[in-house]
């Protein structure tokens, strides 16, 4: 499905400057095409009341372009809990940013994250939920230029710190059984698509980028994460989660050259 997503945004980008600015009418089109690459026949509808997808309007940086999906905790006679979402910028070179899967252990209320965006774009955020239906939420953003953003770090330094992980806790309450909590995870992790170039040599830096995340909080899956190129340099991940029985959070990140990280958090008041 990535690849499928890919090569359609690179055949889209190619028929355009990165620097114009599509017009509503092809927007459309665009987003259109990304769908069915993505999602085949499948219907998407407009996800109001289901999904919201929320970004600047004019990014400040626009490799580190921050992105918060909220969603309905559904229930009752609504479509049920979502149990996976899409990210797609839609004009990236590879615009399946991610695919966001909720496991038993998630409260998938809400999703934050940071993505490079290479030109102005609209981005869509598609949620699945229990009843297999897809709804749609989408904002327009004016940004250019993150794909090919160089490091903000020096090289040696990303690569001594490659793989490292910091977890936190919003509040300082301690976790209750049963009770939701929200956590921030940072990876240290260049992510370099290939566009990037080199400020010494000049010569496009080589693409390594992490692939996959796997969050569990005990033996239970709290997310789970397929990415591609489009998440920002040091990616940020905010989640929710129920803690039930003892931890520990457990995390394991794979990356496209297979180098494998992994970090077991110990968090403070965890239930015994």
């Amino acid at each position: 499905m990535r690849a499928i997503a890919a090569a359609l945004g690179l055949a889209l980008v190619a028929t355009m400057p990165a620097w114009a600015e599509e017009d509503p009418e092809a927007r459309a089109a665009r987003w259109t095409d990304l769908k069915h690459a993505v999602f085949g026949e499948r219907e998407v509808t407009d996800g109001a009341g289901i999904i919201t997808l929320d970004a600047p309007a004019r990014a400040l940086d626009a490799a580190l372009v921050p992105i918060t999906v909220s969603l309905s905790a559904g229930g009752g006679a609504g479509p049920g809990k979502v149990r996976a979402v899409w990210l797609v910028v839609d004009g990236n070179p590879s615009p399946l940013a991610g695919t966001f899967k909720f496991g038993p252990a998630a409260d998938p209320r809400s999703l934050k994250t940071r993505i490079r965006v290479d030109q102005y774009t609209l981005l869509h955020a598609v949620a699945e939920t229990e009843d297999g239906h897809l709804y749609a939420a989408e904002r327009y953003v004016k940004a250019a230029g993150g794909c090919s953003a160089p490091s903000t770090k020096d090289p040696q330094l990303a690569m001594s710190r490659l793989g490292q992980m910091r977890l936190r806790l919003d509040g300082e309450a301690p976790l209750r059984e049963g009770e939701a909590a929200t956590a921030h995870l940072l990876i240290s992790h260049p992510n370099n698509n290939g566009m990037q170039v080199d400020q010494v040599s000049h010569l496009f830096v080589p693409p390594r980028y992490i692939q996959d995340i796997t969050v569990r909080y005990g033996d239970a899956l709290v997310l789970s994460v397929n990415a591609d190129i489009s998440l920002s340099e040091d990616p940020v991940i905010t989640f929710g989660f129920v803690p039930q029985g003892a931890g520990p959070m457990r995390v394991d990140v794979l990356d496209s050259t297979q180098a494998r990280f992994h970090r077991d958090f110990v968090l403070g008041g965890e239930p015994s």
